[in-house]
């Protein structure tokens, strides 16, 4: 896998899919070490500066890089993402990094990186959503606290159903 990323990442790192198991045992999952097959991904940092020997050796992947780099560079000069695209496409060409390519699909390249998905987008997006659910279950553990106390009060189930709107079924499992 190629790694280029913003965030610092070393040349290379090696992950194991049974390490995202902490407590596999309590999943049914066998222990660590005792997997019966076992995915290994090989991580190769491709930032500009890094793994030079790699990129020496596939000019099209040193291209990228560069690419990347320049695009990063103009993102921090640019206040428009439209125009730091437009400014690392031209350098590129004018620089005879992936010239060809670039001459033949820069809208595409374009249309790509407009729609970039970001790992920091997603995440901000996941943990609103995990706000959202939070705020939910605390709702509905309100509510049965309330119904348990109304039930302890003696108001009916139906009564209690109503002010609530937890289900019947709820209701009664809390009596």
């Amino acid at each position: 896998m190629l790694y280029n990323g913003a965030a610092p990442f070393p040349d290379e790192e090696t992950f194991k899919l049974s390490d995202s198991f902490e407590k596999a045992g309590l999943i049914g999952l066998p222990e660590k070490g005792s997997v019966a097959l076992e995915l290994v991904v090989k991580v190769i940092n491709i930032n500009e500066g890094r793994n030079g020997v790699l990129l020496k050796k596939c000019k099209t992947l040193a291209g990228y890089s560069a690419f990347v780099a320049r695009m990063r560079e103009f993102e921090k000069e640019c206040v428009d993402r439209m125009e730091a695209m437009t400014r690392a496409v031209r350098y590129c060409r004018d620089h005879d990094i992936l010239k060809e390519f670039l001459e033949q699909n820069a809208t595409e390249v374009m249309n790509m990186l407009i729609t970039e998905w970001k790992l920091e987008d997603a995440l901000a997006v996941r943990f609103e959503e995990g706000i959202e659910k939070g705020i939910e279950r605390g709702i509905e553990k309100g509510m049965e606290s309330v119904a348990r106390n109304a039930l302890a009060k003696g108001l009916t189930p139906e009564l209690i159903c109503s002010i609530t709107g937890l289900d019947m079924e709820t209701i009664k499992s809390l009596q």
